[in-house]
C-alpha cells in the first residue's frame, strides 16, 4: 500500500522543535497584540492550550494511543494558539473553548491525527465559531491605552468569565476592514471616508504594527528553514497584485495594497497559517498555485463578500483542491505508466 497521506517529519522529537519554533515565531506579533488590546489575548490563549491538550490527551486514551507521545509533539497547541489568535479578545471563555474542541477533536482526530487531517484544524473551529456565533466573533476590542493597568487587566477577566455585557460596549470598535467595507457598501468612497482618520488612528497603528510583529515571526521561520519561501511569497505578491490592480482601475473604491497587507490575518495566515504542511499541496509548483489561489479568494471576500475576512473560507476550500493541486503539479516520471 502506498501512503496517500501528506508527507511530514516522522521523528516526534524533529516535530517539537519545530512546534517550539513556530510558537515562539509568534511571540513578537504576541507581545504587540497584549500591549495594544490588553491581558484578554492572554487568557485566550491559556484557555485553548488547557482545552487543546485535555481534549487531545483524552481522544488519544480513547484511541489507545500513548498520549505522553502524541502530547509532546506541540501541534495540538500550535494550533491553538493560532485559533486563539485569530479570535477577538473580548470573547468569553466558552467561545475559545468551543472554538478548541472542534479544531483538535473534529478537524485533527477525527481525520486520524497529526499527518492526516484534510483541513487547516485551526481555520475549522474559526470557521465553525464565525458562522455559529457571528455577533459575538465580529466583536473586536477597541486598542487599550495603558493595557495593564488594574483596570485593564480587571475588566478583561470580567469580559472572559461573564462577557462583554458586564461592562458594555464601549470597548469595541470596527476594523480597519470592516469599518471601510460598511461605509462603501453606505454609497461612500474612499477619499470621503475618513481615510485620514483611519490611517493615524490607534487602532489601525496597532493593527499594523501587530501584523509587523507577526511579519518578524515569519522571517525569522523562512530564515531558519522551518518553512519555504513558496507559500508566503506568493501569497503576499498575489494579494498585493490583485489589490493594486483594483486600485489603480478605481482608487475610489477599491483600497490601496498596503491596507489589505497590513489589515485583518493577512501576515499571520502568510506565514503561519498556509503553511500547515499537513493539510497544504507538498510540490512546489503546488505551492505556488495553492497561496494564489487562496489570494484571490481571500480578497473576492473581502471586496465582494459577505465577510471583511476571508482568510478560513479561502483556505479551507483551497484544503479542498490539495490533492487536485498535487497530482496536476507532480513531477512525471518517464518510463512509469
Amino acid at each position: 500500500m502506498i501512503n496517500q497521506q501528506s508527507p511530514f517529519i516522522q521523528k516526534s522529537s524533529s516535530v517539537t522543535s519545530i512546534m517550539l519554533l513556530v510558537i515562539l515565531a509568534l511571540i513578537p506579533g504576541l507581545v504587540f497584540y497584549v500591549h495594544y488590546f490588553g491581558v484578554g489575548v492572554l487568557l485566550n490563549l491559556v484557555a485553548a492550550s488547557i482545552t487543546a491538550i485535555l481534549a487531545e490527551y483524552l481522544v488519544l486514551k480513547i484511541r489507545k494511543l500513548p498520549p505522553k507521545v502524541y502530547l509532546y509533539d506541540g501541534s495540538a497547541l500550535v494550533a491553538a494558539w493560532l485559533l486563539a489568535l485569530s479570535i477577538p479578545s473580548i470573547a468569553p471563555w466558552w467561545i475559545i473553548v468551543v472554538g478548541t474542541l472542534f479544531t483538535i477533536v473534529i478537524a485533527k482526530h477525527f481525520y486520524g491525527g497529526l499527518g492526516s487531517n484534510i483541513f487547516n484544524p485551526a481555520m475549522i473551529g474559526y470557521a465553525v465559531l464565525l458562522i455559529s456565533f457571528p455577533a459575538l466573533m465580529t466583536k473586536w476590542p477597541s486598542p487599550i491605552e495603558n493595557s495593564l493597568s488594574l483596570e485593564s487587566i480587571g475588566q478583561a477577566f470580567q469580559i472572559f468569565f461573564y462577557g462583554l455585557e458586564v461592562v458594555g460596549d464601549g470597548l469595541t470598535s470596527a476594523t480597519p476592514l470592516d469599518y471601510v467595507k460598511t461605509e462603501l457598501l453606505q454609497g461612500q468612497i474612499l477619499p470621503d471616508i475618513s481615510i485620514a482618520s483611519i490611517s493615524t488612528s490607534t487602532n489601525l497603528t496597532s493593527t499594523q504594527i501587530v501584523s509587523l510583529g507577526y511579519l518578524l515571526g515569519g522571517v525569522g521561520l523562512l530564515y531558519k528553514k522551518i518553512i519555504s519561501w513558496h507559500l508566503p511569497v506568493t501569497y503576499l505578491l498575489s494579494l498585493a497584485f490583485i489589490s493594486g490592480f483594483f486600485h489603480f482601475v478605481d482608487p475610489n473604491n477599491f483600497s490601496s495594497v498596503t491596507f489589505h497587507l497590513l489589515n485583518g490575518g493577512t501576515i499571520l495566515c502568510a506565514f503561519f497559517i498556509l503553511t500547515d504542511p499537513v493539510s497544504g499541496p507538498t510540490t512546489p509548483k503546488g505551492k505556488l498555485w495553492f497561496a494564489f489561489m487562496v489570494a484571490i479568494l481571500v480578497y473576492v471576500i473581502r471586496v465582494f463578500g459577505g465577510y471583511p475576512e476571508g482568510i478560513a473560507f479561502a483556505v479551507i476550500f483551497m484544503n479542498i483542491c490539495v490533492p487536485l493541486i498535487d497530482n496536476l503539479t507532480q513531477p512525471k516520471v518517464f518510463g512509469h505508466d
